[in-house]
């Protein structure tokens, strides 16, 4: 049927061919500008994550605006009268800027010790720089000292600050989300109806529009405060951090990578194409074939909704990689024949070469999707939409290639091959000389090798670190360190505690009663006892108890940075009353009548009066080297209900720490469980396709050695499976099994001619060898480029598959043929397989 297709349709009408398919790439080429870039938070969490809801729940009930954090480290000493002159001017430089709200510094801060004053003043009028009734002798005191403002506003040796560039909170945005979500999580528990499929898809392309404009127009901003920045760099050290600027940045480095990557693996495609066939015809081809390719699976993921992440960034370079190896194998076969039958026509050639090797590249592509398809178990939508998007594209290389290598080759003269680079590439008969005479050896080696992968893999950590994603020369990795060392950490946690409920005798009105220290009060008693009867209730010395218990608790734990809660208001109470603890009905006073701008700095953002419940915000120091946060993870919840006493029902960890270390948790669990059904479905495909138990066999240990050998490497190297490294295996695999099913297939074809493996071992070595380590050159080198990414994850993606394409390599050379000659799967062959 395939030779009747090209005999009939192809050759008769290349040009009609040729037409079809650029007149698709043309259409879809108009469906690639909706192909989006999605570097949000949002696109790294397991969406059915259990944490992600209550996450999502304790972000909109203690919701704050989104802000900027930017360190200043003067020249001149913190507090001097240049320092706080180029703070201000920075500072109302920044409000000039659309989308900043407001900004907080050292100069706007409420100073509640400079000079100390009782509550009742203090409420009055709380001092600060900006005000001018600061003293700043004692300012710089309660910098030093006050736990709201050191290792937070300030590092503890008063050389760095912050300035919290506040943005105008976008409601719009937030309304959109949380209608999604809500269809989101009708849809997961199955309660949603026709109706709202409808709802969800309008809501879905709702919110993708509006987040389209809102990242450009948070990109303008945070390009301003940049550039604004660049204004002030003179009198000090300057570095932007914040969620949204590292969201803004990513979407940059996906851009970037995925036209520098691109381009840059096809440059060194073409001078790997030209260094092995020195022939026009078969760079020109390749390179076409791959643009129209990549073209189509582009405008088709564009069309279909698609979006690419940091996760999926790579997927050009992995396709267009794959794309030649599929040609190689193709222009390989063709220059052997041309060379063994001098008098074939052009069109003998193209026919024959293209059917010859039809199957066993269909088996290996086929074997490619399922290494791709296994991602889609992983629960993660962006590592699921990899998946399908690898799937997708490969799928379109096979078609368009075996479309247009005949369609354009069937219309060009023949030419004899130059053959110069096979004459003097050696590899494969050292390679096959050496399988002969010492096969023991790689024997040994490869037991060598799965002792090294075992033991490796028992060392394997799953980690997440946010810090040590960038490379120390960006500007994320120098504000983020700034930050992480000086200002009490980078990876934000939430833990929030559910308080009891108060018992009777611990009314602030009975207190009051009995309190000398209310006094004072007694003319706002009447006033606060009519407008504020839920707060003054609800600050009993039982709650404040558990309050304090737990801070101090976390300020101990290791790795932990700064810790900011109701007890840090606590510790500051203490000071203001001469060492007093500030009793029920103080507390109650300051929630209620501070000044909303201070309240919401201090106050608020820890206490949720209506839901009896206090929040603990932390932050990780993200640069420990030693830092397990699973581990962490594990101590923060046993610690607190083993030794603080904290019922396991009041207890709630949140935050994006909690959701990365799910996501690689699940992720982790669902690739090893995965690279066991995939070598089963491996293993079933060679089955089927080899008709050979013992030839599966074979074939799946050529291929499970390469990639242990990567986890064995990553285990003693310690470098840690995260959202990229963790993706390697099922890829590679994917990748790596093509050599394995061409080098069988045409094994058997030359075992057929004289039934003898040794000499069918070096013709297969001499002649798809070829192909073999030609694509695999081209795949190291296209993956090498990697390491020019500014994102470590992605270098160490580019690394480890060359190392296992390498290895892969290796194996299919050595140890395959060696399994060959010593289990002799094939029996003694006699009659000739078709070619």
């Amino acid at each position: 049927m395939l030779k009747r297709f090209y005999t009939g349709f192809v050759f008769r009408h290349p040009w009609l061919v040729i037409a079809i398919v650029l007149l698709t790439a043309a259409v879809m080429g108009m469906q690639a500008v909706k192909l989006s870039v999605d570097a949000s938070a949002e696109t790294l969490l397991l969406e059915n994550d259990k944490d992600l809801a209550y996450s999502r729940l304790v972000a909109k009930r203690y919701r704050g605006q989104d802000f900027l954090v930017i360190t200043y480290t003067p020249e001149a000493d913190l507090l001097a009268p240049r320092t706080l002159e180029d703070i201000r001017t920075l500072a109302a430089a920044l409000l000039k800027i659309e989308g900043v709200d407001s900004v907080n510094s050292i100069l706007n801060v409420p100073l509640l010790e400079s000079p100390p004053k009782p509550v009742k003043e203090l409420l009055e009028k709380i001092p600060s720089i900006e005000a001018g009734d600061a003293n700043l002798t004692l300012a710089r005191e309660e910098f030093k000292h006050n736990p709201l403002y050191v290792s937070n506003l300030v590092s503890p040796d008063l050389k760095t600050t912050a300035l919290q560039v506040n943005l105008v909170r976008d409601d719009r945005y937030y309304e959109l989300l949380d209608h999604l979500n809500a269809l989101r999580a009708a849809d997961d528990n199955g309660s949603l109806t026709a109706e709202g499929e409808t709802q969800l898809a309008d809501a879905t392309a709702a919110f993708k529009d509006y987040r389209d404009i809102a990242r450009e127009r948070d990109h303008r901003m945070i390009l301003a405060v940049r550039d604004t920045l660049r204004t002030h760099d003179t009198a000090g050290e300057l570095f932007l951090g914040g969620v949204t600027m590292i969201a803004d940045d990513m979407v940059t480095f996906v851009k970037r990578d995925l036209k520098t990557y691109g381009v840059a693996v096809l440059a060194l495609l073409i001078l790997v194409l030209w260094t092995v066939f020195r022939q026009k015809r078969w760079v020109a081809l390749p390179v076409l074939i791959s643009a129209l390719s990549i073209g189509i699976t582009v405008g088709l993921l564009g069309m279909l909704g698609f979006e690419i992440t940091v996760i999926s960034s790579n997927f050009i370079s992995l396709q267009l990689i794959i794309t030649i190896s599929i040609i190689i194998h193709l222009i390989v076969r063709y220059r052997e024949l041309a060379l063994a039958k001098p008098s074939a026509t052009e069109k003998e050639l193209v026919l024959q070469s293209t059917l010859s090797m039809s199957k066993p590249t269909f088996f290996a592509i086929i074997t490619t999707i399922a290494g791709f398809a296994s991602l889609m178990l992983s629960g993660i939508k962006p590592i699921i939409a990899l998946g399908w998007m690898m799937s997708i594209g490969i799928s379109v290389s096979l078609i368009i290639t075996y479309l247009l290598f005949p369609a354009v080759n069937v219309l060009l003269k023949r030419k004899q091959p130059k053959t110069t680079f096979d004459k003097e590439f050696s590899v494969t008969k050292i390679l096959a000389n050496f399988t002969e005479r010492h096969g023991a050896l790689t024997l040994i080696a490869s037991v060598a090798l799965i002792a090294f992968s075992l033991t490796g893999a028992q060392r394997l950590v799953v980690e997440n670190s946010f810090i040590n994603y960038f490379k120390p020369t960006t500007e994320i990795f120098q504000g983020m360190s700034v930050i992480d060392r000086q200002l009490g950490g980078t990876t934000p946690l939430d833990i929030t505690i559910d308080l009891p409920q108060p018992a009777a005798a611990e009314t602030v009105t009975e207190s009051a009663g009995s309190s000398d220290g209310f006094d004072e009060f007694d003319e706002f008693a009447e006033e606060f006892n009519a407008e504020a009867q839920g707060a003054q209730y609800w600050f009993t010395d039982s709650r404040m108890q558990v309050v304090r218990r737990v801070h101090e608790w976390l300020e101990n734990v290791p790795h932990v940075g700064k810790v900011l809660s109701l007890g840090t208001m606590l510790e500051v109470g203490r000071t203001l009353n001469d060492g007093r603890e500030l009793d029920n009905f103080e507390l109650a006073l300051l929630y209620n009548e501070m000044p909303a701008k201070f309240a919401d700095i201090i106050l608020k953002p820890y206490v949720s009066i209506e839901h009896d419940q206090a929040r603990f915000a932390l932050r990780i120091v993200d640069s420990d080297a030693d830092l397990r946060r699973a581990d962490l993870l594990r101590e923060l919840h046993d610690g607190l209900i083993n030794e603080v006493g904290i019922p396991p029902e009041h207890l709630h960890i949140s935050g994006l720490m909690v959701l990365y270390n799910n996501m690689l948790q699940s992720l982790f669990n669902s690739q090893i469980a995965t690279l066991g059904v995939m070598a089963v479905l491996l293993f079933l495909m060679f089955w089927a396709l080899f008709r050979s138990f013992m030839t599966a066999v074979v074939a799946i240990i050529a291929n499970l050695v390469p990639v242990g050998t990567v986890f064995g490497v990553m285990g003693w190297s310690d470098i840690p499976l995260d959202m990229m490294t963790i993706t390697i295996a099922a890829i590679s695999i994917g990748i790596a099994v093509d050599d394995t099913i061409h080098y069988i297939h045409r094994f058997r074809i030359e075992l057929a001619k004289d039934g003898d493996y040794v000499a069918a071992m070096h013709r297969s070595h001499e002649s798809i060898g070829y192909a073999m380590s030609y694509t695999s050159a081209a795949i190291m080198i296209g993956f090498v480029i990697l390491v020019l990414s500014v994102f470590i994850p992605t270098i160490y993606f580019g690394l480890l598959t060359v190392l296992v394409m390498f290895m892969a390599i290796v194996a299919d050379l050595l140890l395959l043929p060696k399994l060959i000659l010593l289990l002799r799967p094939f029996g003694q062959l006699t009659k000739k397989v078709a070619n």
